[in-house]
């Protein structure tokens, strides 16, 4: 079953993919932070996590540092996050 925690009405096509499947707390969001920094503004970062501590720490990380987050899916036990840099 699907499950979407939380979508935004316009799509977003990824410019990056980050996996982070199988590493917990803290590494989803330090490596998420850390090629977020190397993006471009308006550019798009999938992140694939299977951590479930991922969905708190992605909506407080993009509330701290201004960048959007578009979706959080969660499919069986992974994790599909969207963020769009500010």
């Amino acid at each position: 079953m699907r499950e979407v925690v939380n979508v935004c009405a316009d799509s977003a096509t990824p410019t990056q993919t980050l996996d982070v499947k199988g590493k917990a707390c803290p590494i989803p969001v330090v490596k998420t932070a850390k090629l977020m920094k190397e993006m471009g503004s308006g550019e798009v970062l999938e992140v694939l996590a299977t951590d479930p501590g991922v969905e708190p720490d992605m909506h407080a990380w993009a509330r701290q540092t201004g960048n959007e987050l578009i979706s959080i899916d969660k499919d069986g036990g992974a994790f599909r996050v969207l963020l769009r840099k500010s």
